[in-house]
């Protein structure tokens, strides 16, 4: 049974400070509460870091085989519960039950077994004249980590901190807490000594302000919206503390003359709607010759007409419902925005889903005739709507693809893989797939711009939580 009234702090699991304060948990699918949650508060973080503070100054000092045979444990335990964690997923954020074990925990077995192969071989030392340039952990983690994706998150923030030799304290979404409380089982079987890992459940304006504002955390690690990463940022920039940040996204699709435009049309729905469109990298703008624009929008409405929102657990679901009341009631504005700005609306539209009367289910629409000024290709909608904007040439659709606050993603689909990579590398965006092809997991994710700061993943990944000394004269004659 999942301790949901509990944190786990110090290596066990203890009650709130403040008792009483709790939050719902609504299942998206259904509207109905599933379950309470203990909610925690400034004391709670307190007590967090400081038992990663002093667990820090023995877990700093583990070797590398140490921490590999550790890493180990838990990728052997985690395997044993992804049926559950996919569980979890689904019914609290609504993915389909499938997709949810296979993707969503995949993610985070994913991220588990990379870091662990780039321990094996990283070079925490190297030689530079007289200096030895020593790689060391930089100190307290705060992780706060989003509902869309969680296991991906949490994952590839813990992994390589623990990898590195750092301690933590993980802030989970409210809106899906299960998983992350079955990952913290996952550690404790596992044999993380005490301390190294905390958790605890609480809101953004309590708990979330409370780690980017303590003095003895050394690193915020934050994965959510632009407008709270900037607060974090602010309220992190008195104590001087690393702040790396994974953000929003407003993704370009690049689609040239001469490509494989069935392919490419129809790769780029499907992508766009897989998770409901809950992915900070979804490629919602797709940008296409004007010639071809009543083409492209064909093509794309026969995906969406086959894109079925329903149940999570029933069989033929293609995606399910959004996280929440709030943000369905923000897709729909925008979907209504789309239609009042003169936006050609292709499929879906406002409203629920035909034969579906509860749950936050959102039509998979698209949107034609879109231009680069209009409120739908300005603002991340996060749900399933994609924007087709029709470019004049391939100068121009590198201009729309870059006219954005946003850079975390860019996709590329042309004649040929030069083209695509003579495109590719005009993009102002922190990861570029190019015809068709899914990121590379040992890569390093991240974004430009107003998408964050600061890259996860593989190697990249590690050393986000590692500073660089420099000692010279250890190599003096």
């Amino acid at each position: 049974m999942v301790n949901r009234m509990q944190f786990y702090i110090d290596g066990a699991w203890v009650d709130p400070v403040v008792k009483g304060k709790s939050t719902p948990v609504v299942n998206p699918a259904t509207e109905e509460a599933m379950y309470e949650i203990a909610l925690g508060s400034k004391a709670d973080v307190d007590k967090a870091v400081a038992a990663a503070k002093r667990a820090f100054e023995t877990y700093s000092k583990t070797s590398r085989e140490e921490r590999i045979a550790l890493l180990t444990k838990v990728v052997e335990v985690y395997k044993g519960r992804m049926k559950e964690i996919g569980a979890a997923v689904s019914d609290e954020m609504g993915a389909p039950l499938p997709m949810a074990e296979k993707l969503q925990a995949g993610a985070g077995l994913g991220h588990l077994m990379n870091t662990l192969e780039v321990l094996k071989k990283y070079e925490f030392e190297e030689t530079m004249g007289t200096a030895v340039i020593v790689r060391e952990p930089v100190g307290v983690v705060g992780m706060i980590t989003p509902w869309n994706w969680p296991l991906n998150q949490i994952a590839c923030k813990v992994a390589p901190a623990l990898a590195a030799g750092c301690t933590m304290i993980l802030k989970p979404s409210e809106f899906t807490p299960t998983s992350a409380l079955i990952f913290a089982e996952i550690l404790h079987e596992a044999g993380v000594p005490k301390g190294v890992f905390n958790l605890l459940n609480g809101l953004g304006p309590e708990v979330g302000v409370a780690m980017s504002e303590h003095p003895d955390i050394d690193m915020i690690s934050f994965t959510g919206s632009t407008r709270a990463g900037v607060d974090v940022a602010k309220r992190a920039a008195p104590t001087v503390k690393r702040v790396s940040q994974e953000l929003g996204g407003k993704s370009p699709n690049v689609i040239l003359d001469g490509a494989d435009l069935t392919k490419a049309v129809t790769g780029g729905v499907m992508h766009m709607f897989n998770n409901s469109g809950q992915s900070c990298n979804a490629p919602s703008r797709m940008i296409v010759p004007l010639s071809k624009m009543k083409e492209v929008a064909a093509i794309a409405k026969g995906v969406a007409d086959k894109t079925k929102a329903g149940d999570p657990r029933a069989d033929g679901t293609t995606i399910g419902p959004v996280v929440n009341r709030g943000q369905w009631d923000k897709i729909q504005a925008l979907i209504q925005k789309g239609i009042d700005e003169g936006a050609t609306l292709v499929a879906g539209g406002p409203g629920l889903p035909e034969g579906v009367n509860k749950g936050f289910y959102v039509r998979p629409t698209i949107f034609a005739d879109v231009t680069n000024d209009m409120t739908i290709a300005r603002e991340e909608i996060f749900g399933p709507v994609l924007t087709i904007l029709g470019a004049k040439d391939e100068a121009d659709a590198v201009k729309i693809a870059n006219d954005t606050p946003y850079g975390l993603a860019g996709y590329v689909s042309a004649d040929t893989v030069e083209t695509a990579r003579r495109v590719g590398r005009q993009i102002r965006a922190g990861n570029v797939n190019l015809q068709g092809v899914p990121n590379e997991r040992t890569a390093p994710f991240g974004g430009y711009k107003q998408s964050g700061n600061g890259r996860e993943w593989g190697r990249y990944g590690l050393e986000e939580y590692l500073e660089a000394k420099a000692v010279a004269g250890y190599n003096a004659a």
